[in-house]
């Protein structure tokens, strides 16, 4: 029997920088780079956390929002900017796949995108979010089914998803018929408190199991500062604390290693993709579990298009660099805690 493949994954907890891009982008770097001195061939960043996610929706009326709302457009990302550059650059310079989560300014709108970066630098994967959550429709604009594809990598077949998105049954489906081998689940972090980190972990638990493929899922972070200025409102601070839940999982439905729930840093594992065999074997959910005569998934995977007949270049506005030439990453951080990295025995 051939070998199989093993591969060192991290899971990031972190806070991004709620006042601008250019911090938040060093540290992403700088992670990257602590996280290489551990091995890390795939590293994980919460879902949106460039700029930062927009918690200030969630707690703010409508009417109340639009400062920020405005605040969040000149710090988005655009794809590709020197900001996607820096990011493909360092992946690079590491030789590690990175998945981040960005809100991406197309023009007059913005999305909740995933961006994967091979170890190549290489961008492979760009897609949106496809139906923002509850508040965030304020926020983000839809995606299509066109992102909804798993991509070859230097470390597997990868396939992600953004929060919520886990509860769509299709979605999830048109992924594991993919074959995705490594899925990347991001959420923003604690919104209503420790319930959200306990459905969290029901939800990445059972994809693992469902497609037999590992879950690395990264959650955002919030210090007590940042909580207290997103809002002044005790009752509102109490859903933004105890709801994360970083975690690495096998395709058995196990916790590879015990799950980030407090504080700032990245849990590491080590995936042996003799499990997905080892799962599959048993039910293969796309395959030999499957009853495609009696119940199918028919996805329209085109590009959503607002006018035909356009032509294929249209001027982008915003297509600029986002970050001041002075730029240089900045220093790395000592306060990342690590868990201790573990490997699947025979």
């Amino acid at each position: 029997m051939s070998d199989y493949p093993i591969v060192r994954a991290a899971a990031v907890q972190i806070s991004p920088d709620l006042e601008s891009l250019a911090g938040t982008l060093r540290k992403v770097l700088n992670m990257i780079d602590e996280a290489a001195e551990s091995g890390v061939e795939l590293i994980v960043f919460p879902e949106t956390f460039m700029p930062y996610y927009p918690y200030f929706s969630f707690v703010l009326p409508p009417v109340s929002q639009g400062p920020e709302h405005l605040r969040l457009y000149q710090e988005a990302v655009v794809v590709p900017s020197a900001t996607t550059e820096a990011i493909g650059h360092k992946a690079k310079e590491r030789q590690m796949v990175v998945v981040v989560g960005v809100n991406e300014r197309d023009n007059g709108s913005l999305y909740n995108t995933q961006l994967v970066f091979d170890k190549t630098g290489e961008l492979i994967l760009k897609r949106r979010k496809i139906t923002p959550t509850y508040h965030e429709r304020m926020i983000w604009g839809q995606g299509d089914a066109s992102g909804l594809k798993v991509v070859d990598s230097a470390v597997g077949r990868i396939g992600a998803l953004a929060c919520w998105e886990h509860y769509n049954p299709l979605a999830r489906y048109s992924l594991m018929a993919q074959h995705e081998q490594i899925h990347c689940a991001q959420f923003p972090g604690s919104l209503v408190g420790p319930i959200f980190g306990e459905q969290m972990d029901v939800t990445i638990r059972h994809h693992a199991l469902e497609s037999g493929c590992f879950v690395i899922n990264s959650t955002g972070w919030l210090t007590e500062a940042q909580i207290q200025s997103i809002t002044p409102d005790p009752a509102m601070q109490k859903a933004l604390r105890d709801g994360c839940n970083t975690a690495i999982i096998s395709p058995e439905g196990k916790h590879l290693v015990p799950p980030m729930t407090q504080g700032e840093g990245f849990i590491y594992a080590d995936l042996d993709f003799r499990l997905i065999d080892k799962r599959k074997r048993m039910m293969d959910s796309v395959g030999h579990y499957a009853r495609p005569e009696l119940l199918s998934l028919h996805m329209n995977a085109q590009v959503s298009r607002y006018v035909a007949g356009l032509p294929e270049s249209v001027p982008d506005t915003f297509r600029t660099s986002v970050l001041p030439e002075s730029f240089n990453g900045g220093e790395s951080h000592d306060d990342t805690t690590q868990n201790e990295s573990i490997s699947i025995p025979n």
